[in-house]
């Protein structure tokens, strides 16, 4: 029987500037993918490059993190950006990045969207198929990680982009599978042995426990492990013991 195997991915790059949001260094020791701000949400030229090398250095597959165009709201407010206007504005984070992920020896391996962009991906259509139209402009065929059942993931596999499922271990899921807004409490599980506990059991069980009380089917190709917050490079490493001892293989899916 073949063993299971999980991706654990982190967004990093998350600064500009003087301002630096995630222990990205740290974290490049844990992590099998980097999911890297692009410059619209957070990120800078300066910290791509030397994200993409820490990656290169380490065998971390590189990612291309994209979101709306907003600094100020760290790509958390949804907006109501043209389907052209957003396909453009994909494709050129992509393409800024994958300047530094070459110039290091490797390559942007994936897209993800982040924040608002993200959930807002998970229903709506046209915001869906922008994304992906930023995608295929940029070119590459590059694999789309995302929620299992968004129309983001529906619009990828139409044009032929690879997808892969991701879950979440420290965020709350509603009954229909989907992330609680972070408008509302408890939705993001800040007690780190439940973090643990639930990382373990998604990747060995693919369910997860909603808010509702009700199992939900999770199956995950890769894990999200969020950089942002308090003790994030610790729980990490747990997170990954917890996985190996587990029976998992940590390993990159792309």
């Amino acid at each position: 029987m073949e063993s299971r195997k999980i991706d654990l991915n982190a967004d990093l790059g998350e600064g500009f500037g003087r301002w630096h949001l995630t222990e990205d260094e740290a974290l490049l020791s844990v992590v099998t993918s980097a999911n890297v701000a692009c410059g619209f949400h957070a990120g800078d030229a300066v910290t791509m490059r030397a994200v993409c090398a820490w990656a290169a250095e380490r065998g971390v597959r590189i990612g291309a993190q994209v979101s709306y165009r907003d600094l100020a709201g760290f790509g958390r407010r949804s907006m109501d950006v043209p389907a052209d206007e957003l396909a453009a504005e994909v494709a050129y984070q992509i393409g800024a990045l994958r300047v530094f992920a070459e110039a290091a020896g490797s390559r942007v391996a994936y897209v993800k969207p982040h924040g608002a962009l993200y959930n807002r991906a998970v229903h709506d259509d046209e915001q869906a198929g922008a994304v992906v139209s930023g995608v295929l402009l940029a070119g590459g065929g590059l694999p789309v990680l995302g929620l299992p059942g968004s129309r983001l993931h529906a619009r990828a596999a139409e044009a032929g982009l690879p997808v892969v499922a991701e879950a979440f271990a420290d965020r709350a899921y509603t009954a229909r599978g989907t992330l609680v807004p972070r408008t509302e409490e408890g939705a993001v599980v800040s007690d780190g042995a439940a973090v643990v506990e639930r990382a373990v059991t998604m990747a060995t069980s693919g369910v997860v426990t909603a808010v509702s009380g009700e199992q939900v089917d999770v199956r995950a190709r890769s894990l999200c492990l969020h950089g942002d917050t308090a003790g994030a490079v610790e729980l990490a490493r747990t997170v990954r013991e917890a996985l190996e001892s587990a029976g998992v293989r940590v390993e990159p899916f792309a």
